[in-house]
């Protein structure tokens, strides 16, 4: 493996580097994008219950507020549920913009890659085939093996530029899915806060 690294020519490293990067972002998105972290399912249930019982607190939500997702979301409609509809729309918006730049950190990045890990395997294959080409005009057809190694530089920095470019790539398209899903679920219960609280219809 080592051998056919070194022989892929120095266009490798960049593509050693992005495919560690795109393995750590593909790491921590999983991490980071979990269901029970980012909306807990009785998160909801919890706040309607206090709000039913009377026990909704300062302080609770003030705890919530220091987490992230969903419950600072809920946070902040709770906080501004006294000046009515619209102006809890206008907090429950703002705080999920702050949630949603947090849920597509580093997407950028992984479509960056996903876009000019081809790119670089690509300039390593005119770089190998240049030299081919070189050694034919210099030496002609006869060094076989001078040959052969700009050939293999060639394949080999295509080859790892894709194998870089896929998974990036597949990867982009499943977190964005679930961003996407994760935010219609948050504006789902947001709006049944919303409406809960407000239900004389004032606005």
């Amino acid at each position: 493996m080592l051998e056919l690294f070194k022989s892929g020519g120095p266009f490798m490293w960049p593509l050693l580097l992005c495919s560690i990067l795109t393995l750590a972002i593909i790491l921590e998105r999983f991490w980071t994008l979990r269901g029970n972290r980012v909306a807990p399912r009785a998160l909801l249930a919890d706040v309607m219950a206090r709000l039913r019982e009377d026990r909704m607190t300062l302080e609770y939500i003030r705890s919530m507020q220091a987490q992230s997702g969903l419950s600072s979301i809920l946070a902040a409609g709770l906080l501004s549920s006294k000046h009515g509809r619209r102006a809890m729309k206008e907090s429950i918006q703002e705080a999920a913009n702050h949630v949603i730049h947090e849920l597509e950190r580093f997407m950028s990045t992984l479509g960056t890659i996903a876009a000019i890990a081809p790119l670089v395997g690509l300039l390593g294959t005119v770089v190998g085939m240049i030299k081919v080409f070189n050694v034919l005009m210099e030496q002609g057809a006869g060094n076989t093996q001078l040959l052969a190694g700009g050939i293999s530089e060639a394949l080999l920095t295509t080859a790892a530029g894709l194998l870089v470019a896929i998974p990036a790539l597949a990867f982009h398209r499943y977190f964005a899915r679930r961003i996407d899903e994760l935010v219609v679920n948050m504006e789902q219960q947001s709006t049944k806060l919303i409406d809960v609280l407000n239900a004389d219809g004032k606005e």
